[in-house]
């Protein structure tokens, strides 16, 4: 059965030259946990929803209203979205969510796409680093003081966001933190999202603050993943 992935829109959206931010969960929620941060901390709207018939189906309750579990928050003044999700999309769909997310980003003229990945790495070396898909975005990364991965894998959805940015001259950008095995994930999030504050005019973030946010968003991405894993079961098998 071929994967559909719908996205309607329920706000204007004008990000035009501005960022959309990946944050769907992948190897750990560290992804997921940093950008629910960013929109949690700063003054992000409800702009559209993402739907697929091969999603789960299932509604996130927060605060007593209904949720599609995969959203798009939008800052209009910074320019900037986030493709947020309580869900971990099956490795069938990485692809189309992938190539949906860069026609999307394309379509509102975005500048620049950022994704992130948790590796696993030891104790020596930066504690984050950047592979970007053209020139223009490795300067931002240096701009930023990023240093920039030379050799490795980068596998899901982030990979095939690289690719298809080289392919196409767009500049994207994937963010690799390394994951403390074990190790709770809100740590990791808190580093991507502060590293995303340096890459995305406007942002910031309050290091305090954000790791109490973030242990809070790990707990109820981890009770949607557990909840979810019998339908998943029966869909995926």
């Amino acid at each position: 059965m071929a994967s559909e992935i719908t996205i309607r829109e329920i706000k204007s959206i004008n990000i035009e030259g501005g960022y959309l931010i990946d944050g769907f969960p992948y190897a750990g929620l560290a992804n997921a946990i940093a950008t629910e941060s960013l929109t949690s901390t700063m003054d992000f709207e409800l702009a559209g929803v993402i739907d697929s018939e091969l999603f789960p189906p299932i509604s996130i309750i927060k605060d007593g209203t209904p949720n599609f579990p995969v959203r798009i928050f939008v800052n209009n003044t910074l320019k900037v979205a986030v493709f947020s999700s309580y869900l971990t999309p099956h490795e069938s769909l990485h692809r189309e969510v992938a190539r949906t997310m860069s026609s999307w980003a394309n379509q509102h003229k975005c500048s620049l796409i950022l994704s992130s990945s948790v590796i696993k790495a030891g104790s020596e070396g930066p504690a984050i680093m950047g592979i970007a898909s053209t020139a223009e975005a490795k300067k931002k990364l240096s701009d930023a003081s990023i240093p920039i991965l030379q050799n490795g894998t980068i596998p899901g959805i982030p990979g095939i966001l690289l690719n298809e940015g080289v392919l196409s001259k767009t500049n994207v950008i994937v963010l690799l933190v390394k994951g403390q095995d074990p190790g709770p994930d809100f740590r990791s999030g808190a580093e991507i999202c502060m590293a995303l504050s340096k890459l995305v005019p406007g942002t910031s973030c309050d290091l305090s603050t954000l790791l109490h946010e973030a242990e809070i968003i790990e707990h109820g991405l981890k009770q949607t993943e557990e909840e979810t894993a019998p339908l998943k079961e029966s869909m995926y098998g």
